[in-house]
């Protein structure tokens, strides 16, 4: 039986080892090195290097898709220049992702039309491709989620695989008036996410209103106090940008009128 020869015999290392990048491109490289008369040990990292790269590529797409994340809310189609100072500042900060590592949450608050939902989007994106995994969802539809895994006695288990993401984005909180048993759903994500994990919460309603959402001023008082500790407040008090749009086309569309 005839010995495979080296190419074969790499190949079937690099498919065994799931070295899909370095089985394509070894050869070009090796070439590559003899004409630059590179080091062995230069040809290697080169190879490596891409091997890296791809997969770094491939994750980042990946952890994109499972996000859930609207992508076409990012932070290069977000006019930061509307926010106030201080959000601005504060925005800059995020991006890095060390309150993460600190278990910190971000509490973004503003009227309807503000723009929390495209700049948490935003943040969320920047900080996937920064190797950090990150869900996104409207509460209304989380809670609802949650509450079937509950009936199904499947909720600890649901609770446990949301764990693995560095952060949980629950866009508008106060959208949609819980029922009690929503409500302890969520109150108990929160309490399971204190101190463990960060979550990322947008909402048109001050805290002086979540009541409407927990029931009662002792779980609203336990929820808040989860969320606040160790947070960073984002307020948007800032005309809404949709309003904005609005009046723009109107205006443009009476100019052309009046220039015909």
């Amino acid at each position: 039986m005839n010995k495979p020869s080296v190419k074969q015999q790499i190949e079937r290392y690099c498919r065994e080892l799931r070295l899909s990048t370095i089985r394509e491109c070894y050869e070009d490289e090796a070439h590559k090195a003899e004409q630059e008369q590179s080091s062995f040990a230069e040809y290697l990292l080169e190879v490596l290097r891409q091997e890296s790269e791809v997969r770094l590529q491939k994750r980042t797409e990946r952890w994109l898709r499972e996000s859930r994340l609207p992508l076409h809310k990012n932070l290069e189609s977000f006019d930061l220049s509307r926010l106030p100072k201080k959000a601005t500042h504060q925005v800059k900060v995020l991006r890095d992702g060390s309150f993460l590592g600190r278990k910190e949450n971000v509490l973004a608050f503003g009227n309807p039309g503000s723009g929390k939902t495209h700049l948490v989007s935003g943040i969320g994106q920047e900080l996937i491709h920064r190797g950090f995994r990150i869900y996104f969802s409207e509460c209304r539809f989380l809670v609802e989620m949650l509450l079937r895994e509950k009936r199904e006695l499947r909720l600890e288990k649901k609770l446990k695989s949301l764990k693995k993401y560095d952060a949980l984005i629950l866009d508008d909180i106060g959208y949609v008036q819980q029922n009690r048993e929503e409500m302890e759903v969520l109150f108990t994500l929160l309490a399971q996410r204190y101190e463990r994990g960060s979550v990322m919460i947008t909402s048109n309603l001050p805290f002086s209103k979540w009541d409407m959402i927990f029931k009662d001023q002792m779980t609203t008082a336990a929820a808040i106090d989860r969320v606040v500790h160790h947070s960073v407040i984002l307020e948007l008090n800032i005309p809404s940008y949709r309003m904005e749009a609005a009046q723009e086309r109107i205006n443009r569309e009476s100019e052309e009128r009046s220039a015909n």
